[in-house]
């Protein structure tokens, strides 16, 4: 049965659709709100606070793994952090589709790792796309680097500052550049390291 409701096309809207539209905003609100509180929590300087509230949003984070002040997250739930890993300050971290981070990985300020996109064929631009995230072991990511959609970061890689990484990197590679683009070798392939305890105020 249409109702008086029309969409963005101008079409009237079925009563199922009218509902299904009211329920998806309720969830975008939540979420959005939830994300906004993540936010201010990811000012306060105290790593088991900030842990205490992310685990509570949904994100999983590993013993010994901590993620430094002023974070920035899209769909916590779909964020998955190994053991002893540092996630340095102001990184963004998108879950919109499955990102995984595993053991021992450092990853450094103003990191953005994204797993959605626009579709830029779409017709009207809101339409996007997505695709996971793994960053495997041992993986050093320098500052300001930027890891987009359905990309995959072999054990033991380094990804140097500012690189733009849109393919996968074999283990052990150091890359670097927009994009990225293999620029070395790791040469020691028996990493048994950790991290270590975060600084209590950062």
């Amino acid at each position: 049965m249409k109702t008086p409701l029309k969409n963005r096309m101008g079409e009237s809207l079925t009563v199922r659709e009218v509902v299904h539209k009211a329920l998806f905003r309720l969830e975008t609100i939540v979420l959005e709100v939830t994300v906004y509180i993540l936010h201010l929590v990811g000012a306060f300087p105290s790593h088991h606070v900030r842990r205490f509230f992310y685990r509570l949003a949904g994100v999983k984070i590993g013993k010994g793994s901590s993620i430094h002040m002023g974070a920035r997250f899209y769909m916590p739930k779909g964020i998955s952090i190994g053991m002893d890993s540092i996630i340095g300050e102001h990184v963004v971290l998108d879950g919109r589709a499955p990102l995984y981070i595993g053991n021992h990985v450092d990853i450094a300020t103003d990191v953005m790792i994204y797993n959605a996109q626009h579709d830029t064929n779409s017709d009207d631009f809101a339409n996007h796309t997505d695709a996971p995230v793994v960053i495997y072991d041992y993986v050093f990511i320098g500052p300001r680097a930027i890891i987009l959609p359905n990309v995959t970061i072999g054990e033991g890689a380094i990804v140097g500052a500012g690189a733009v990484v849109t393919k996968d990197i074999p283990p052990f590679s150091i890359v670097g550049g927009v994009p990225a683009k293999i620029i070395g070798e790791r040469k020691n392939k028996r990493l048994h390291y950790s991290l270590g305890r975060a600084h209590w105020f950062r």
